[in-house]
């Protein structure tokens, strides 16, 4: 179970460096095509416009999906039940908030523990005995232990920063002029080589980085997945939340791929590309792993 939780953080770092190389990558190739100072204005207004995004994104998450906050009194099951786990992991007290959905699901956010929120469906609460709704709200309580948010915000303005360096490309493709261009006295754009980076560098940069998003998304629902196990030391109980999610899953009445990743189960009704991209690893994988998780207590 360690070794589980060590690998998919290392693999988490792993995607993080590649990524970093990529959007480095195009860096240096827009500011040796347009000059260094558009590089870094680029990436300035990435992080800052993820910067905004990891203070704001918590409670716009609450207000589209629709949670209504509770207290003990109004759902004892689902307070006491969170409220027990934030003492095990020595975590405060997150928010409380049910959303009135019958499609089961369930998710987390908050930019840090101290500013947690953690919702479940009403459709979760009505499949669930209480050993699997612990298992999935120590799911949920694990993306706060480790920080996923903050991952995903890193994440976010890297993926910001690789659209702008790639909006960059095909503008100056085709309406201005790079170094070169300067060089023979026009400014306007038309050389064949650049166009040709512009069109690959706006194709291919923003799916790569979409790729990238997806599989750090994914070890971060396998880590969360492992630290369930950890906290309730029941894995065969998230395992059988999860193959239930699988049988009863539907899509949510209030859907938004923007919040996709939040949910434990995709919570939107996937095509083919966006199966491709998907933010959720198989459930099938994640209960196969959780089982062997339980076979090293």
């Amino acid at each position: 179970m360690y070794r589980a939780i060590a690998r998919n953080k290392r693999n988490t770092v792993f995607i993080i460096l590649l990524f970093l190389s990529i959007i480095s990558g195009l860096g240096v190739l827009a500011g040796y095509v347009y000059g260094w100072s558009i590089s870094w204005v680029v990436i300035s207004i990435a992080v800052a416009y993820a910067a905004i995004q990891y203070f704001a994104a918590s409670r716009l998450a609450i207000s589209i999906s629709g949670g209504q906050e509770i207290q003990k009194a109004d759902n004892p099951r689902l307070y006491r039940i969170v409220e027990n786990l934030s003492i095990t992991d020595g975590l405060p007290m997150p928010k409380v908030y049910i959303i009135n959905d019958p499609a089961p699901n369930a998710f987390a956010t908050g930019r840090d523990p101290a500013h947690a929120y953690v919702a479940a469906t009403t459709g979760l609460l009505d499949i669930m005995d209480d050993s699997e709704l612990e298992g999935v709200m120590a799911h949920e309580m694990g993306h706060v232990q480790n920080y996923d948010t903050r991952v995903s915000m890193i994440v976010f303005g890297l993926v910001v920063a690789i659209g702008f360096i790639a909006d960059l490309f095909l503008r100056f493709a085709f309406f201005g002029g790079g170094r070169g261009n300067d060089r023979n006295g026009g400014g306007g754009g038309g050389n064949p080589i650049v166009i040709v980076f512009g069109i690959a560098a706006m194709i291919i940069a923003p799916l790569v980085a979409a790729g990238v998003q997806a599989a750090i998304s994914r070890q971060r629902e396998y880590l969360a997945d492992a630290t369930s196990a950890m906290t309730t030391r029941n894995p065969d109980a998230l395992a059988s939340a999860l193959e239930k999610l699988s049988l009863y899953g539907r899509p949510m009445q209030k859907q938004n791929s923007s919040m996709a990743h939040l949910w434990i189960s995709d919570p939107t009704k996937p095509g083919f590309m966006s199966k491709l991209f998907s933010t959720h690893p198989p459930i099938g994988d994640r209960v196969a792993r959780l089982h062997k998780i339980g076979g090293e207590f």
